[in-house]
């Protein structure tokens, strides 16, 4: 028989020898898994090492987890501060509660902060990142369903979603089954992964313009479905903020896709080079702009100190040909001449 509503979950919370192990904490830990999968396979599809990533997500994780709590509880304030309430439950972000604009913009800053260090291009991390990051909130979603939270307004249709009656809000404790807003973002979220992953493969999207469709994606879906929902936000002009949130962020996106591939068209090289786990000193002479090659001040220096310990040669002549020689290997003459 067909359920005439999706079922609540039964469980949230597993005790395990005393411990608590809950299921929105597995959720967001399976989305962080399975997003750092995808980029991981993405970037050394690109050249990139693996290793690198890895450093840099060490940075970018912590940083996103974080934001996403400060953006929750700077938005939703009212829920801890004030007359009744108690602060100190800002800090169990286990009871649900992570806003994805903080942890994309935090999670952002995080991996720019180690980009910087490690000599990486952060777009090219944005990128290769952009649909695992959608991906991840596939599975992040899935928490708002243990916790049964978030969701929309009450439906009678096939897929309503039952919510038990000490989680439903005030005024709606006479309807059993909601619009799962959850799903909707989830599956809406799959088609933006695919969305990226496509485009990118048939245009190699560079410089940003992969994050920057990720953004625009992922923004359209989330205006419309956050004003299905009935939880309680704070509005601004008749909309909920994160309406207004999504519509900003749309718009932001599409013009820097746009600038993007007028000002910087192709996709950065991360093959070689510390993206690619490479030191960028002694793998490659740099071309100076008459197509010369360069030499490096440790291979000119080096031959400067053996062409002091030779013997003078009487005949200029007879020299030349040592001069010839170290302009076919890439080396200058210790003068510095050229022939």
């Amino acid at each position: 028989m067909v359920p005439a509503f999706i079922p609540s979950p039964s469980e949230g919370v597993w005790h395990v020898f005393g411990l608590p192990i809950r299921a929105y904490a597995l959720c967001i830990l399976a989305g962080i898994f399975a997003g750092y999968w995808l980029g991981r396979h993405r970037w050394v599809a690109r050249g990139g090492s693996a290793p690198v990533l890895a450093d840099i997500m060490f940075w970018a994780i912590p940083f996103g987890l974080v934001g996403a709590r400060i953006y929750h509880v700077v938005t939703d304030a009212e829920l801890y501060f004030g007359a009744g309430k108690h602060p100190i439950d800002a800090l169990k972000i286990w009871h649900g509660g992570l806003g994805i604009w903080g942890a994309v913009g935090f999670g952002a800053l995080g991996a720019w902060i180690a980009c910087r260090r490690a000599k990486v291009p952060f777009l090219a991390v944005a990128d290769v990142m952009a649909p695992g990051i959608a991906l991840a909130q596939v599975f992040g979603r899935f928490g708002n369903y243990f916790n049964q939270e978030l969701f929309g307004r009450p439906t009678d249709k096939p897929w309503g979603l039952e919510i038990s009656p000490e989680h439903r809000p005030a005024g709606y404790a006479d309807f059993a089954t909601f619009h799962p807003t959850f799903l909707y973002e989830a599956i809406w979220n799959l088609g933006v992964v695919a969305l990226v992953i496509l485009v990118d493969r048939r245009f190699k999207l560079g410089h940003g313009r992969a994050f920057f469709l990720y953004v625009a994606g992922y923004t359209a879906g989330r205006a419309w479905i956050e004003t299905m929902r009935i939880d309680t936000v704070n509005h601004f002009l008749g909309l909920r903020l994160n309406v207004w949130t999504a519509i900003v962020l749309f718009v932001v996106a599409v013009v820097a896709f746009i600038v993007s591939a007028r000002t910087r068209p192709g996709r950065e090289d991360i093959s070689t080079g510390p993206a690619a786990g490479k030191p960028t000193d002694g793998v490659a002479l740099p071309e100076t702009t008459d197509g010369d090659t360069e030499t490096p001040a440790a291979e000119t220096a080096e031959d400067s100190d053996d062409s002091e310990v030779e013997e003078p040669v009487a005949d200029p002549k007879a020299q030349k040909p040592k001069v010839e020689a170290n302009t076919t290997n890439g080396s200058e003459p210790a003068d510095g001449s050229r022939d």
